[in-house]
């Protein structure tokens, strides 16, 4: 079993940056690729961004590209995703969540293992 636990969420402007982290315990994350998804209140829960067990490829959503970028630290068993230049619309509960790396990455949630309770970020215009 792997436990997440999401922070570093809050209440920002538009323009501003956050930095999120997900904290492993359990069982160390090097053999688990990683992502991020997000959850606004009433819509489906959609992919942000993915990294592999090495760090080797990192995956983003059309809608965060060049403004979020995904990072771990395996020796911390930690994850990052810093955030740039908020918007309003990236609003949303931040989870973190784990896969295996024998099964590759993926941006479809229900092919994610572990998942963390969430941290919430809000951007306000």
């Amino acid at each position: 079993q792997v436990q997440l636990v999401e922070s570093g969420g809050g209440l920002v402007q538009a323009g501003d940056s956050l930095r999120l982290s997900c904290a492993a315990s359990g069982r160390t994350i090097s053999s688990y690729n990683m992502g991020w998804f997000r959850q606004a209140p009433g819509q489906e829960r959609e992919f942000v961004a993915a990294i592999t067990w090495n760090s080797g490829s990192t995956y983003y959503a059309d809608s965060v590209k060049g403004r979020f970028t995904i990072s771990r630290d395996n020796a911390k068993n930690t994850v990052y995703l810093q955030m740039n230049s908020l918007k309003p619309e990236d609003t949303a509960a931040y989870y973190c969540a784990a896969r295996q790396y024998i099964f590759g990455s993926s941006s479809r949630p229900s092919e994610y293992n572990y998942w963390g309770q969430g941290t919430q970020v809000t951007v306000s215009s």
